[in-house]
């Protein structure tokens, strides 16, 4: 994901219209072996400082911000430390290993104000994504009557995959699935005004262990797949909805499949990464009710270079996340609703979900937020 994200700041003149523009001045990486190395500084001519201590970069006065992609146990320490450093901060999900670590990083948040802290999450700013999501703005669903979601992967089908540290609780954390691939998704009925009565989690440990690097079989216990069904309520809806969120590293024939359906009285929508750019739509009028298939275009929030009959694609949506930080660094606000990164307290409803439904697992029952 560093890579990624420098890799962003080197194309940058794809975007127009932003009136700032990030240079990579430092990195940091527990390893600093030509393979972890050399990519960076072949390709980025700004880099001064490179270190293997973070607490080394985060004292350089040339680093105004820092982007953090490191394992979750990892994060309360080293996000409240930039906190605290005055910098500011562009944040791997989930933002904290659990609910605690998490409510550290708000509580460091509130007490150093003025830096801007924000989750890194790229899916959001699909076309298709983001026009369900100005829909929702303009109530044009009417009552919402159920939501499906979710988050599917197949690369863990393989049960000889040597372990990682995203299947280790110390690393990863208990949420397992939910912490590596929820927040992306969680977050944005949330964001939407929804409100989580309860839920009920079925919670499947598939492979209960793997081989590790050097091919002897450990333990591997978090949780593969995980399906939350929970009762959402809208601010200017009386009555309660479900939500099906569904994630999932083992689900065959799936790569990398968010899906997000929303269904109301007045319209419903449907989109899913397995065709990013057809967005379906079925606007009711008291007539037939017929889906739509529509194609979306280059259509995005900050613009770009890129003619809008283009496809879009997964580094465009990273780029379109972090034109998203810079504009509200840049800018002291964001530049609507639907195009700003998830902040902190959008990550800590998706950590509330996340606990309960640990609890909901345990117990075998529905557990109330």
């Amino acid at each position: 994901m560093g890579r990624e994200f420098a890799s962003a700041t080197l194309r940058w003149c794809h975007l127009l219209d932003l009136a700032i523009r990030p240079e990579v001045v430092a990195i940091c990486n527990r390893s600093l072996t030509p393979e972890k190395i050399n990519w960076f500084t072949d390709n980025l001519p700004g880099v001064k400082q490179i270190t293997n201590n973070y607490r080394d970069l985060l004292a350089n006065p040339d680093v105004e911000a820092v982007y953090c992609s490191v394992p979750h146990n990892y994060h309360e320490e080293i996000y409240c430390a930039a906190i605290e450093a005055d910098k500011h901060l562009l944040g791997e999900k989930p933002f904290g290993i659990d609910l605690k670590a998490n409510e550290a990083i708000l509580k460091c948040i509130e007490s150093h104000p003025g830096k801007l802290v924000r989750c890194a999450s790229q899916f959001i700013y699909y076309p298709a994504f983001q026009r369900i999501m100005r829909m929702m703005e303009d109530n044009a669903f009417g009552q919402i009557i159920d939501l499906d979601s979710g988050f599917l992967h197949s690369s863990d089908l393989n049960p000889n995959k040597p372990i990682n540290w995203k299947r280790m609780i110390e690393f990863n954390g208990e949420y397992g699935v939910m912490g590596d691939l929820g927040v992306h998704i969680a977050f944005v009925p949330f964001r939407f005004g929804f409100k989580a009565a309860n839920t009920r989690a079925i919670c499947t440990n598939i492979m209960p262990q793997r081989p590790n690097e050097k091919g002897q079989i450990v333990p591997c216990k978090t949780w593969d797949n995980v399906t939350l069904l929970s009762e959402l309520y809208y601010p200017n809806q009386e009555f309660g909805f479900p939500w099906v969120l569904k994630m999932a590293r083992i689900m065959p024939g799936e790569k990398n499949s968010l899906y997000f359906h929303i269904y109301g009285t007045k319209a419903c929508a449907r989109f899913s990464l397995k065709n990013a750019k057809l967005l379906q739509l079925l606007e009711y009028k008291g007539g037939e009710q017929a889906w739509q298939n529509i194609d979306m275009g280059f259509e995005t929030s900050y613009k770009t270079i890129t003619g809008s009959v283009f496809e879009f694609g997964a580094p465009d949506a990273f780029m379109q996340m972090m034109a998203a930080f810079m504009y509200e660094l840049s800018n002291g606000k964001e530049l609507n609703k639907w195009a700003a990164c998830p902040t902190p307290k959008e990550t800590n409803w998706c950590h509330r979900l996340f606990t309960a439904a640990m609890e909901s697992q345990a117990s075998g029952s529905t557990v109330k937020l």
